[in-house]
């Protein structure tokens, strides 16, 4: 039997990596072979499932400063996470954020570092900002290169195509109501910067002819997605992206089963997110499926198989001793599965 492990990150704990490596070990005690083939659909764990990073620039960060943000440079493609440059978490988390002042320019300031090093594609990870402002203190930084989509920019006669990888479909002029409460938004805030994201609109579609508000994605971190797209920038689903680039039907096509997991699966998942989205392509091609999670909601019901670290183990003991729990939890997965598998085996054969 051949096991396809293929998690996204379980965020707070351990990466998509970090995952995959606990997995493996638990279900290799059974003798299985695997392959680990971790994923991500756009927000924190992006660079590393595309080789981890190589570089290292100096940028603004969401609230001023400087932060250090790690990215990678293969050849001439970049591959950038918001996250390390304009996120929530270099802020302290929501309670700490300044949500009417937090910028996407740190971002801005990646991509001009990718297109100064020589890069031709960009893939920004659009997931886990701090900011809502519609993406235009980054675009600022960048409209000399516009457009940015593979035709001739006017700053350095360069070919750039900037991908926006994201998990939503969130529209530009609903980025606030959807996302602000959880970067720190008071209901009023919420108002004020939806009518910035409006007058945005107005300003994209005076400058640069395009209306990102009916652009499905231009939501995604704050509005950022549509700040680039109004630079012509395209928003692409981050989970097909990567699917894409790292092969992920052929895998399924070869595996006998699929093992998967994230740090809380509930219906959201099934919005574009890693593991939802896995489970449709193993379900389209008939793969059973598993999934370890820290939690697991109650109203998630499926073909699959799912295992509660929280539920299983305790909370504290989820959090602390993630790695070991994830390992633990995949060597009793496949055990159940081989279990029924064999009942199945003896049946079919009298």
């Amino acid at each position: 039997m051949l096991v396809l492990i293929s998690p996204d990150k379980f965020k707070g704990t351990l990466t998509a990596n970090e995952a995959a490596n606990a997995m493996a070990r638990g279900v290799e005690e059974h003798g299985l072979q695997t392959i680990q083939l971790p994923l991500a659909d756009g927000g924190e764990g992006l660079v590393d499932v595309f080789g981890g990073s190589n570089r290292e620039s100096l940028v603004s960060g969401p609230l001023g400063g400087k932060v250090r943000a790690v990215w990678r440079l293969d050849q001439s493609r970049a591959v950038i996470e918001m996250a390390s440059a304009s996120g929530l978490t270099l802020v302290g988390g929501a309670t700490k954020n300044d949500p009417m002042r937090a910028s996407s320019v740190g971002t801005g300031e990646l991509i001009l570092a990718a297109i100064e090093a020589g890069a031709t594609q960009i893939i920004v990870g659009a997931g886990g900002s701090a900011s809502t402002d519609g993406g235009l203190s980054a675009l600022e930084l960048l409209r000399h290169y516009a457009p940015l989509n593979g035709h001739k920019g006017h700053k350095g006669h360069k070919d750039v195509e900037v991908l926006v990888a994201s998990d939503v479909q969130t529209l530009f002029l609903d980025a606030a109501k959807i996302f602000g409460a959880q970067k720190g938004a008071t209901p009023n805030q919420i108002k004020d910067l939806t009518a910035l994201l409006e007058t945005l609109r107005e300003k994209y579609r005076r400058e640069f002819g395009i209306d990102v508000s009916t652009i499905a994605g231009s939501g995604a971190a704050g509005g950022f997605a549509g700040g680039m797209a109004a630079l012509g920038a395209k928003i692409v689903n981050g989970f097909n992206l990567v699917a894409d680039e790292l092969h992920l039907d052929k895998f399924l096509e070869e595996c006998d089963i699929v093992l998967t997991g994230e740090g809380s699966f509930d219906q959201s998942s099934f919005e574009g997110k890693v593991v939802g989205s896995l489970l449709a392509r193993a379900a389209a091609l008939g793969k059973p499926c598993a999934v370890i999670a820290g939690r697991v909601a109650e109203n998630v019901i499926g073909d699959f198989d799912t295992l509660s670290l929280v539920e299983k183990y305790g909370a504290t003991q989820a959090m602390t001793e993630a790695r070991k729990l994830v390992e633990n939890a995949s060597y009793e997965l496949m055990k159940n599965f081989l279990t029924r598998k064999s009942a199945r085996d003896e049946g079919e054969n009298g």
